[in-house]
């Protein structure tokens, strides 16, 4: 499911109280919002569905794949999804 089905499904879900567009307009924000607050190193965790956080990930050593160079992968920050209980019910 792409961002337009997804506001499709919740514009269905809400009815016509709501517009299309206010639908769209609203994923948008909560979307901008989680990014910046990962962008801050921040967690967001929304209870049922699932918690952003973001990872310090470690120096290592790796292998170039196409010359079987050892290299250094500098350390690095990454987002890590852990997903809620009511996720984990669904799936």
């Amino acid at each position: 499911m792409n961002k337009s089905e997804l506001v499709t499904k919740a514009h269905a879900i809400v009815g016509d109280d709501v517009s299309r567009t206010t639908v769209d307009r609203v994923l948008g924000a909560i979307i901008t919002a989680i990014k910046d607050s990962v962008a801050k190193r921040q967690s967001v965790q929304l209870i049922g569905f699932g918690t952003f956080d973001v990872v310090k990930r470690a120096k290592r050593q790796g292998v170039n794949p196409k010359t079987r160079e050892k290299i250094v992968i500098e350390e690095k920050y990454a987002v890590k999804f852990k997903p809620g209980s009511d996720l984990r019910r669904t799936v």
